[in-house]
């Protein structure tokens, strides 16, 4: 049902130009080649640059400080508060803006399970930005689209650039959420992502309050209908290792756990491509074709995709529609998960390559969400530090971190849920020193927590942080199982493991009305 029309009007704003309205992915292509925003590759993708912004702007991010909504978000330097005023004018020099402009809307959902979706519209600039948005959220039906009213809008406009003092707010890009006008503005970057996380973070918000655990992470499932999750920030692997020949994928990033079960907030995948290769992940290879895009991918002189290339930036993306994996869910809904993982790249080669964790431990490192931030996906970030990301989401959380760790306490406890913490980072040694973790190993460990092998093996328990590490692993050498005995100096790795354990310690300050068991589940050094 795509068409081009001259205004649509709505509640809070109303568009007059030449409006490409649910264009087709053929259509998208066509209008993003002719206006020149993008080039095609030799394997049919769509390949954009972003110029400045290569990441995510959290700097940039801000919520208004609205009367109905400002008791219940976690102010902070995460929640930056926007006064309603500025948000005001800004949001009518947008509409300004806009005015005859050439546009491409986007009309769909975010959410599978139809009781908690939110209908979503999406205004675009640029023709491959709409095309990014088309594959990333839920695609209507022609039957959805004739009685589709959005609840939420996102107005993208990359060359719409606010003024930082008469704003006031910190430079010339911006990303505002509205809960009151139901409209987010994104602002002064080009950087496809910011659209995707925005939407989660309106899902974030308003999910808490019919009893859905909103959370970041990917999900798959087995023959058996047996559920896993893998929760961490971007570069864990979230996408790698959901996406399993041996199981079907519910989505790779955003999920609700109801009581009735786990569902995608979204119809796509945005996959971290660098380094990309046919044989460690076939599966995401394959699903770069037309219709796909690619974000700050270097070409050959034949067009083709040069996946190690990051001259551009180590956050490389690839976007594509979730039933370009093979056997995906659709529509992504399914039951409770039996295991869940807790994925972080520890920059420190400290943690095990994978460990099983009591529910106090779970809701320890949950809270915690130890990982290291990985080059390109922020602005100036540009090899890994260690960071810690409450719920593993922290950049997308509107509420307080206890919300959504007792929501997953809950689930936890009542569906038995299995959890292990999984280190996808270096191991022998820091980064620079240590080696990253063999991808063909963590997969080989990620199945046995999922199948039950892990389930009657021996465990051993490491010394700095108390966690219970199996002492065999189907198809992975035993001497890696354990931190201490691939580091050359064990002097080393103690100092290390003991710096480690403080900046847990430390940030777990920051939290109050945590229970005596959950505080004590931390580290043992100090």
């Amino acid at each position: 049902m795509s068409m081009t029309i001259r205004s649509i009007t709505s509640n809070h704003y109303e568009l007059r130009g030449k409006l490409h309205l649910n264009l087709s992915v053929a259509e998208l292509v066509e209008q993003a080649l002719s206006r020149k925003e993008a080039v095609l590759s030799s394997n049919g993708a769509l390949v954009a640059t972003t110029g400045e912004f290569t990441g995510r702007s959290p700097k940039d991010k801000y919520i208004v400080d609205e009367d109905s909504v400002s008791g219940s978000i976690d102010w902070g330097s995460v929640n930056q508060a926007l006064d309603p005023e500025s948000f005001h004018k800004i949001y009518k020099r947008v509409q300004d803006y806009l005015k005859e402009k050439e546009l491409f809307i986007f009309d769909g959902f975010a959410g599978a399970d139809p009781t908690y979706q939110l209908p979503i519209r999406v205004i675009n600039e640029y023709a491959w930005h709409n095309l990014f948005v088309h594959q990333l959220f839920i695609r209507p039906t022609d039957q959805e689209l004739h009685t589709h009213k959005p609840e939420f809008t996102v107005i993208s406009v990359p060359n719409f650039v606010v003024d930082p003092e008469m704003d006031r707010v910190r430079s010339k890009t911006l990303i505002a959420v509205s809960f009151e006008q139901k409209v987010v503005i994104i602002a002064g970057t080009h950087y496809a992502g910011e659209m995707k996380k925005s939407i989660f973070s309106v899902m974030n918000y308003l999910l808490p309050e019919q009893g859905v655990m909103p959370m970041h992470c990917s999900a798959n499932v087995g023959s058996d209908q047996d559920v896993a999750l893998f929760f961490g920030l971007s570069g864990t692997g979230k996408t790698t290792l959901s996406a399993d020949p041996e199981r079907r994928l519910i989505g790779d990033d955003e999920h609700g756990w109801t009581n009735q079960g786990v569902f995608n907030f979204e119809g796509g995948c945005y996959a971290k491509c660098i380094g990309l290769s046919q044989e460690k992940e076939p599966q995401i290879w394959q699903a770069i074709r037309f219709g796909s895009v690619l974000e700050n991918v270097s070409l050959d002189s034949q067009r083709t995709p040069d996946y190690d290339d990051s001259t551009l930036t180590e956050n490389t993306r690839a976007a594509y529609p979730i039933d370009s994996i093979p056997g995906a869910v659709i529509p992504s809904v399914s039951g409770h998960p039996n295991v869940i993982l807790f994925l972080t790249a520890d920059a420190f080669g400290v943690l095990p390559p994978i460990s099983k964790l009591s529910k106090e431990q779970a809701m320890y490192h949950f809270l915690s969400g130890y990982t290291s931030k990985l080059a390109g996906t922020e602005r100036g970030v540009t090899e890994p530090e260690a960071t810690f990301s409450t719920c593993f989401g922290a950049p997308f959380l509107p509420r307080p971190a206890h919300v959504y760790a007792e929501l997953l306490g809950e689930k936890i406890e009542k569906h038995n849920a299995q959890v292990f913490l999984v280190n996808t980072g270096w191991s022998g040694g820091s980064y620079g020193v240590g080696e990253r973790m063999n991808l063909t190993y963590t997969r080989a460990m990620v199945t046995a927590a999922i199948n039950g092998s892990l389930a009657d093996v021996e465990y051993t328990t490491e010394e700095a942080f108390g966690l219970s590490i199996p002492t065999t692993c189907p198809d992975v050498p035993s001497d890696i199982l354990h931190p201490l005995t691939t580091w050359t100096n064990p002097e080393e790795y103690h100092e290390t493991a003991k710096d480690l354990a403080n900046r847990f310690h430390q940030n777990f300050t920051k939290f109050t009305g945590v229970a005596d068991n959950i505080r004590s589940a931390g580290p043992r050094n100090k």
